[in-house]
């Protein structure tokens, strides 16, 4: 039987390991493009400063949600995180609304695909008389 504390702790190696990583890659980016280097200390430091981070954001985000009497983080909890950063919190503001509308263009593809694979037809295609061409034929 493997010790849940190993798992957690391979997992945790891994996450590390995994900062690392994207850390050389975004320093290998920058220095391309700024034509400068980053010894293997700094980009190991900038690791761990990085992870640290990463695990104060994940405390707060928790902490936040539970004052809210929440078990989920949610949307608010990240925004409140990036409160200090307009610039953080102006993208992820963004991102979550791009999200929304993905979100409902999703729901609406797969009510039609469910409307017409079901023989019935859509609340559009119903208020159009039968035999009447849509809007979309007529563009052809």
């Amino acid at each position: 039987i493997v010790n849940a504390g190993v798992i957690c702790f391979e997992l945790f190696q891994r996450l590390k390991a995994a900062v690392h990583y994207n850390v050389g890659c975004l320093c290998q980016e920058v220095a391309e493009d700024k034509d400068i280097q980053f010894s293997k200390q700094t980009i190991a430091a900038i690791s761990e400063i990085t992870f640290r981070q990463c695990e104060i954001f994940a405390k707060d985000l928790e902490m936040f949600a539970r004052h809210a009497k929440r078990s989920t983080i949610n949307l608010d909890d990240v925004k409140l995180l990036a409160r200090r950063s307009r610039s953080l919190e102006k993208y992820i503001t963004q991102k979550a609304e791009e999200l929304v509308l993905n979100n409902l263009e999703q729901k609406e593809r797969k009510k039609k695909k469910s409307g017409t694979t079901k023989g019935k037809r859509t609340s559009e295609e119903q208020m159009e008389p039968i035999g009447a061409e849509s809007e979309d034929s007529n563009m052809a």
